[in-house]
């Protein structure tokens, strides 16, 4: 194993630990892990979309409100937060300019609200199902991605975007997602609505993936940041979360929640 890999490896499973540590505490640590990571993201996001650093700072400042509302001990995921984070985007957009820039408010608060709100489903063990469900699949996807693009290879997914990606990588990353969806139905009890619809998931976690990946083309670099040895910046780990976990709340609304 080279240094690199291994540096990649450890770094991989203390990011894992903190997550699934966060997401069995639920409540106020879950809230201010995921108020880290998106401040961290919207400060890089604000460097793939060319903005100057006091621009950046200004955005990170703007998203830290509705995410600060949304702590257990403030709002909640209320009113309040939907009005802080319209008024956060509209912030950023009349003081930048930049579309690009207040898209980053959105693209940052959707996934942490859908997280928190799939985690506070009662009682307790439910909520930690759907979201370690919506987390859990974006791990499956890029596992199963991996190893089916690397062992099957054949046309490129999007080669103007990201070359490494495959057709058989994405096929991989659906089946693995609905694997474990399907055993997250048998083991865990859940809703086999959620588990039919997991490869959904599978395909919105790419589709992020692909969309960071068009962004750092654009920007001409390799990696969204550089916090984290051999993994890049934090949206290089969470370009999946950031469009599978909203997809993943609509869906608990929709099949099972509203049924």
């Amino acid at each position: 194993m080279t240094s690199e890999l291994r540096t990649r490896s450890i770094v991989g499973v203390a990011l894992i630990a903190v997550a699934l540590g966060a997401l069995l505490s639920g409540g106020l640590i879950f809230w201010t892990l995921l108020v880290i990571a998106g401040v961290l993201m919207q400060g890089e996001w604000g460097d793939l979309t060319g903005a100057t650093p006091e621009r950046r700072k200004s955005a990170m400042f703007a998203v830290s409100i509705p995410l600060a509302l949304l702590c257990p001990y403030a709002a909640g995921i209320d009113w309040p937060v939907l009005i802080a984070g319209a008024a956060a985007f509209f912030f950023v957009l009349f003081t930048s300019r930049s579309v690009k820039l207040a898209l980053g408010i959105p693209y940052i608060c959707l996934p942490i609200v859908a997280l928190l709100y799939l985690r506070g489903q009662e009682p307790n063990i439910f909520g930690l199902l759907l979201a370690f469900w919506a987390l859990g699949l974006v791990w499956a996807t890029d596992i199963g991605a991996y190893f089916a693009g690397r062992s099957i290879g054949g046309p490129k997914l999007a080669p103007r975007i990201s070359p490494s990606k495959t057709w058989a990588g994405l096929a991989g990353g659906v089946l693995a997602a609905l694997v474990l969806g399907f055993l997250l139905h048998r083991f865990a009890d859940l809703p086999i609505q959620l588990a039919a619809a997991s490869g959904l998931l599978a395909v919105a976690a790419q589709a992020g993936d692909l969309l960071e990946s068009h962004m750092k083309r654009r920007a001409g670099v390799k990696d969204s940041g550089t916090l984290l040895p051999g993994h890049g910046g934090v949206m290089d780990r969470l370009d999946g979360v950031a469009t599978a976990a909203p997809l993943a709340a609509i869906l608990y609304w929709l099949l099972v929640a509203g049924a």
